[in-house]
C-alpha cells in the first residue's frame, strides 16, 4: 500500500517513547543522599538541650526552606530572561522550578508546625515569617494555576514570568523578617554576621542537609524539565500549542 507510514517510526511515537518513564539514577542517588542525611540527623547528631528531639525537624525544615527560595529565585531569573530572549526553554525551566518549589514550600509549612507545637506550644501562629512563607506558597500555587488557565503559549509564558518575578520579591522579606518584625523565629544561626552559632556536629549535619536537599532539587528539576521538553515536542508534532 503506497503512502503508508509505520506508526512505530513516526516522530510522534518517538516523542511518546521519550515521555515514557525511565529509571533515573540521579534522582535515586539524590533520594539516597537525603535519606542518609536524615539517618545522620536522627541517630548520630546530638539532641539540642532546650528543644529536645523536636529540634531534629530543623534538619528538614531549614534545608527545605533554602531549596524553596532557590527554586523561586530561579523562576524569577528564568522568567525575566524569557521576557528578554523569548526562548521557550526558559519558560519551561521556570515552570519546572516552580512546581518543585511548591513541593518544598509545602514541606516547610508542614514541618514548621510539627516543630513549633512542642517548642512554642501551638501548631500555628501568625508569625511574620510563617505568614509570609504561606503567602509565598499561595503566590506560586497561583502561578501554576495561571499557567493552566491560559492556552496560548506565548501569553502564558509572558504573564507567568511577570508573576514569578514579583513573587520572588517576598524572599528577601522572609529572610529579613526576624529583624524587621517581632517574631518567634530565632535569628539566622548560619547565614549571619560572624561565625555560625551551632555546635560543630550540628553544623556539619545541617550543611550536609543543605547539600543533599539541593541535590534532590536539581534531580527533581531535571526530571520535570525533561518531561516538559518531551511534552512540548509532542504537542508540536501533533500541531498543538505547548
Amino acid at each position: 500500500m503506497t503512502g503508508s507510514v509505520a506508526v512505530g517510526d513516526s516522530p510522534v511515537s518517538r516523542t511518546r517513547a521519550e515521555i515514557a518513564p525511565v529509571f533515573d539514577w540521579f534522582l535515586v542517588a539524590a533520594c539516597a543522599a537525603v535519606a542518609g542525611t536524615l539517618v545522620r540527623a536522627i541517630a548520630f547528631t546530638p539532641i539540642e538541650m532546650r528543644q529536645g528531639p523536636a529540634q531534629k525537624i530543623f534538619y528538614i525544615h531549614a534545608p527545605a526552606a533554602w531549596v524553596a527560595f532557590l527554586a523561586f529565585g530561579l523562576v524569577a531569573i528564568a522568567g525575566l530572561l524569557y521576557l528578554w530572549l523569548r526562548d521557550p526553554r526558559l519558560d519551561r525551566f521556570a515552570e519546572s522550578s516552580a512546581e518543585v518549589g511548591v513541593v518544598f514550600t509545602t514541606v516547610v509549612l508542614v514541618t514548621g508546625p510539627l516543630w513549633g507545637r512542642p517548642v512554642w506550644g501551638t501548631w500555628w501562629t501568625w508569625d511574620a515569617r510563617l505568614t509570609l512563607t504561606l503567602f509565598l506558597w499561595f503566590v506560586y500555587a497561583g502561578y501554576l494555576v495561571l499557567r493552566g488557565a491560559i492556552d496560548n503559549q506565548e501569553q502564558r509564558a509572558r504573564y507567568s514570568a511577570v508573576l514569578g518575578a514579583l513573587g520572588a520579591l517576598l524572599i528577601p522579606f522572609i529572610h529579613l523578617s526576624v529583624y524587621l518584625f517581632r517574631t518567634l523565629h530565632p535569628q539566622p544561626i548560619v547565614m549571619k554576621p560572624g561565625a555560625p552559632s551551632l555546635p560543630d556536629e550540628m553544623l556539619v549535619t545541617l550543611l550536609i542537609a543543605f547539600s543533599s536537599f539541593t541535590l534532590l532539587y536539581v534531580a527533581l528539576l531535571r526530571a520535570r524539565y525533561r518531561l516538559a521538553e518531551a511534552r512540548s515536542a509532542l504537542a508540536y508534532q501533533e500541531g498543538g500549542d505547548a
